[in-house]
């Protein structure tokens, strides 16, 4: 599938890497989106297929949330197919800003997707005590982050 993005021109997408979010995600239109990959950091982009220009920067919450807790209730599990929390991926979106301590990440509405089946949701997470605009750089050192890995399929590299 070809994707003509607004941020990284023609892009050539794995039609077995596109993520179907049926309920879309909070606030933004469209259900169908692919995860791609900048650089070996630890940032990916979550792009809209329907949307040429809409993609949002996400990262894993582990990679600076080492304590990070994520759980979304049964019915949203059950949404999604996941009845081993292996399959379960979770991103997290980003806020960023000319300023690295101004970066921040969403902690309250992870993006949950089934790794396998490729079908994903946002939802509230039902552990309390983050923070919509959590810094980013609150625990960890800029030096001290690690490209970050993906269980969902990366859909294309863009430069």
């Amino acid at each position: 599938m070809q994707l003509e993005s607004t941020r990284f021109g023609s892009i050539e997408i794995r039609d077995d890497a596109a993520l179907d979010f049926p309920d879309g995600l909070i606030g933004m239109p469209g259900r169908h989106w692919a995860l791609l990959a900048q650089d070996d950091g630890p940032f990916y982009w979550l792009h809209s297929l329907e949307h040429p220009d809409l993609a949002l920067p996400v990262t894993s919450p582990w990679t600076f949330f080492l304590d990070y807790e994520v759980k979304i209730s049964d019915e949203d599990t059950r949404k999604l197919g996941i009845e081993n929390p292996e399959h379960a991926a979770v991103l997290c979106v980003v806020r960023a800003s000319d300023e690295l301590a101004e970066f921040t990440a969403n902690l309250v509405g992870p993006i949950v997707i089934h790794s396998e089946q490729h079908v994903g949701g946002q939802f509230i997470n039902e552990i309390g005590g983050y923070n919509v605009r959590q810094p980013l750089f609150s625990e960890v050192e800029l030096p001290d982050v690690r490209p970050a890995t993906s269980a969902v399929p990366i859909a294309a590299v863009v430069a």
